[in-house]
């Protein structure tokens, strides 16, 4: 998510940022710091009133919503922002664009804000609560490409009042953010494990078996070679036609278990299809929807296969972990839960 920063003087702007940058992991973009780079280029010293003159200037010269599109320049869709110092409708207007965007709005009583300005001491700030209420008047009702915070106030999303303690602040941001995850829904890239596993859900649709529906996607330097669902062999009945055939399978450890044995895995099938149409698996990762069976796992050592990524356990794989660990096939499992399905045993 983005969040824009704006408000009053002395209302806690800093404080809210800083707390959404080193508790929160916001990276934080500030349109002063544009302004600043500005200055140092033309070297010109940073002060209060350099910046507000310069900043009028800029946007006179760029556009009134330069500093923002300036910003957004340097936003990656992975991470969340806070930009601050923004103090003109046109920026908001540019940033809202963004879907994920919200501009929240930091205010406090004038005399508390005050306050808080004396304790800071910082040259060049208003000495009296008049001069302060003047100066501040002033620089909120600017026309043209100056600072207008009262229209910023305005087009703000969300209104925070920090007139308590440091806690209570903290709690509103908490409760704030908690809200802004459920409404903003932020676009997030899929990593390379994430888009083929998202494929072999897909392949996995066509599968003719309830018991499972697996797909599997194989993929050889970010290049799909091959895919297989579980299904009957080529030309035979399906599970979903004619119901399934079971077997009593006694395992190793004395256990017995139940298996269709109507239908390939899927892994089985990727690796047939590859092997069918002369295309090499040797170094390949292959993406399933649960951890290989025991004949699944030796086909896979057997096809050079590197890597096995799959979403979820399978609760008979404890032998097929033993042969790919031994094989030196790289196993993930990307959800450490098991894989249910009817009639499982």
């Amino acid at each position: 998510m983005i969040i824009g920063l704006t408000g009053s003087y002395c209302s806690g702007k800093d404080t809210v940022a800083d707390y959404l940058v080193n508790k929160k992991g916001f990276s934080h973009i500030s349109l002063s710091d544009i302004i600043r780079q500005e200055l140092q280029k033309a070297g010109i010293k940073p002060t209060r009133e350099n910046l507000i003159k310069n900043g009028t200037r800029i946007r006179q010269e760029k556009g009134d919503g330069y500093l923002a599109e300036k910003a957004l320049t340097e936003i990656a869709c992975s991470k969340d922002y806070i930009i601050t110092s923004i103090r003109h409708p046109a920026e908001i207007a540019e940033l809202k664009k963004k879907s994920n965007f919200r501009l929240i709005f930091v205010d406090a009583p004038s005399k508390l804000r005050f306050e808080r300005m004396q304790k800071r001491k910082r040259i060049g700030d208003p000495k009296t609560f008049a001069q302060f209420v003047t100066f501040e008047n002033l620089e909120s009702k600017r026309t043209g490409s100056g600072q207008q915070l009262q229209k910023c106030a305005a087009m703000a999303d969300i209104n925070i009042q920090n007139a308590g303690t440091l806690v209570s602040l903290k709690a509103k941001i908490d409760n704030l953010l908690n809200k802004l995850k459920k409404e903003i829904q932020v676009y997030k890239r899929p990593n390379w494990d994430e888009y083929f596993m998202e494929i072999a859900r897909v392949v996995g649709s066509r599968g003719t078996c309830d018991r499972g529906r697996a797909g599997a996607v194989i993929v050889k330097e970010k290049r799909i070679i091959a895919t297989g669902y579980v299904g009957s062999p080529k030309g035979l009945p399906h599970c979903d036609e004619v119901g399934h055939l079971m077997s009593d399978v006694i395992n190793t450890d004395g256990l017995i278990s139940r298996h269709c044995i109507r239908t390939a895995h899927a892994e089985q099938n990727a690796i047939v299809q590859a092997a069918l149409h002369g295309v090499s698996t040797n170094g390949a990762t292959i993406y399933v929807k649960f951890e290989p069976c025991l004949t699944c796992a030796k086909m896979i050592i057997n096809a050079g296969i590197k890597r096995v990524v799959c979403e979820k356990r399978y609760h008979a794989a404890a032998l097929s972990r033993e042969y790919l660990k031994l094989a030196c096939v790289e196993l993930v499992v990307v959800k450490d839960e098991l894989e249910k399905y009817p009639g499982q045993k």
